[in-house]
């Protein structure tokens, strides 16, 4: 598969079809991300791992995953619960930017009652949310606690569904089987979700890698952006453009033995429903006229993924992007 990959992607380069920076091995699985760290009493006592408060050990550990992040272009911000607060503003991700905000988070302090309104931190922040590039990441450092204020559970549910296209991710520091319960919940809202312990983190380099492949970016198995096979608005016809460019990827692809799945999207406008007919008839119509230049209807698998966030859906060029069809490896 990989060899077959290598030769249509070094094809497509060649016809123009690909940018040069999508022969990279890693692929972003987001465009941006926000750490969103408790600061609360319960944060600022110890729970038995280093010795130290649970508010440190967080630090150390986001500190570990954002020197492990790739530089893919990401956008990225940080904020705190308990109390509410931007720590790093949203703009593109610099990993020094990033550090010098971690470190200035707090390792402990006044416990304050040990009251925590989570729920009423996440209502508090996510206004931040609305106007971050999709696929947005926002990976909770926490322990759990609440015992103020709303829901987290319930607010958590209510941001996925004001705001498509963000997923949250957990990096637990419970000490007590509420608290995990608590951020197991929020982790179980989605399957897009990653839910690790902050120990483990600590403890490994290559859970902390794993994670940050997890949540940021992949390979092998990442798409090919046939750049200029887009659709018009509300439709599935393909136009003389999209045509050649579609000829010439089927040079390839009819001779070649490996088999791909024909992945149809859509711009945000419009119903869940409705979005993904028209993406899945954006998969069939791509796949019919390649099987016309001789590709083998066998290699081809087609799949209506809906709704698109890879580009920007606020301006029109953003969801003329949006509204395409990538080929998967299989």
């Amino acid at each position: 598969m990989k060899t077959f990959r290598t030769a249509l992607l070094a094809a497509a380069l060649v016809m123009g079809l690909v940018s040069a920076s999508q022969a990279e091995n890693m692929v972003r699985k987001v465009d941006s991300f926000d750490f969103l760290v408790d600061q609360s009493g319960s944060m600022m006592m110890g729970n038995g791992i280093n010795g130290v408060t649970k508010a440190q050990n967080a630090k150390k550990v986001l500190g570990a995953v954002n020197q492990a992040i790739p530089d893919l272009g990401y956008q990225g911000s940080m904020h705190t619960f308990a109390g509410v607060k931007s720590v790093v503003p949203y703009g593109a991700w610099e990993r020094n930017a990033m550090q010098a905000g971690i470190d200035t988070l707090a390792e402990g302090g006044p416990i304050f009652g040990k009251m925590t309104p989570m729920g009423d931190g996440f209502a508090a922040v996510s206004g931040d949310y609305a106007n971050m590039a999709r696929p947005t990441a926002v990976i909770i450092a926490s322990d759990g606690a609440n015992n103020q204020g709303v829901d987290p559970v319930a607010e958590a549910a209510a941001i996925y569904q004001a705001q498509p296209g963000i997923c949250f991710h957990v990096i637990s520091f419970a000490d007590d089987p509420a608290g995990q319960a608590t951020l197991d919940k929020i982790a179980a809202l989605n399957n897009c979700s990653v839910s690790v312990k902050g120990a483990d983190l600590l403890a490994s380099q290559e859970a902390v890698d794993k994670f940050v492949a997890d949540v940021f970016y992949g390979g092998g198995e990442e798409a090919l952006v046939l750049h200029g096979v887009n659709f018009a608005f509300d439709s599935y016809a393909l136009d003389a453009k999209a045509q050649g460019i579609l000829d010439e990827a089927a040079v390839v692809l009819k001779d070649k033995g490996n088999n791909v799945v024909l992945e149809g999207w859509t711009d945000s406008k419009g119903s869940d429903a409705y979005n993904k007919r028209l993406s899945q008839n954006r998969a069939n119509s791509v796949k019919s006229y390649l099987v016309k230049q001789g590709v083998p209807s066998s290699k081809l698998a087609t799949a209506g993924r809906g709704k698109s966030f890879k580009y920007d859906n606020a301006n029109e060029e953003g969801r003329y992007l949006n509204r395409r069809v990538e080929i998967l490896f299989k």
